[in-house]
């Protein structure tokens, strides 16, 4: 028996949710902890901080992470309201540019400092 077209769709981005949740769950503790531990007051110890290459690569990962993350879920969120297609389009380009625009910005940052 053939299944329909839109069988299982969402099942990919459930598991990218629940994937990225959990990652989160890892990654962020660490990284407050290390947050914690040297608590920078001024450019030196923020510097200082993200001196460690593994500090700079947690930290984008983690930024990849929760932007894939929040795109699964504005996208969930656009497509129940958003019923317009050309709104909807435009608003995933949006969300689209701002998140991978973070990701990059946060990218350059933290290479800079290195």
């Amino acid at each position: 028996m053939r299944r329909g077209a839109g069988a299982h769709t969402g099942t990919g981005a459930w598991l990218t949710q629940r994937a990225t949740a959990v990652a989160l769950a890892v990654l962020l503790p660490l990284l407050l902890a290390r947050l914690l531990a040297a608590l920078p007051v001024d450019y030196e110890g923020w510097r200082a901080l993200f001196a460690p290459a593994w500090a700079r690569v947690a930290l984008l990962l983690a930024a990849v992470v929760l932007a894939l993350h929040a795109w699964v879920g504005l996208r969930d969120i656009l497509m129940d309201y958003a019923k317009p297609v050309a709104a909807r389009l435009a608003l995933y380009f949006i969300v689209i540019a701002v998140l991978a625009g973070s990701v990059a910005w946060l990218l350059v940052t933290l290479w800079r400092l290195g």
